[in-house]
């Protein structure tokens, strides 16, 4: 099997992954069962996968780890929002 396909497989899966929850959020208006800290865990996580690509020269993980710090940002924003909205403190 190819590995290129593999990875590329793999980015898709992992950069969009919080996708389905920032639609939650944007739907119900509400972050209130939406971990704060698992979000910036991860997108210091992207980051850093990000700059490891970039080491690497590996153009699959640097785009798709800009790409999830990207969604991972969005749902920070919207998380902040509701919880701030709803006059809920940040977890």
């Amino acid at each position: 099997m190819e590995w290129h396909i593999i990875g590329i497989a793999a980015s898709f899966l992992t950069t969009f992954g919080f996708v389905p929850q920032i639609i939650k959020m944007r739907r119900t208006k509400s972050a209130k069962d939406v971990s704060l800290a698992t979000l910036l865990q991860f997108g210091a996580g992207a980051i850093l996968w990000a700059l490891y690509g970039v080491y690497l020269g590996d153009l699959i993980i640097i785009t798709a780890n800009i790409i999830a710090s990207i969604t991972i940002f969005a749902a920070i924003a919207l998380c902040y929002h509701y919880n701030r909205k709803h006059g809920l403190s940040s977890r």
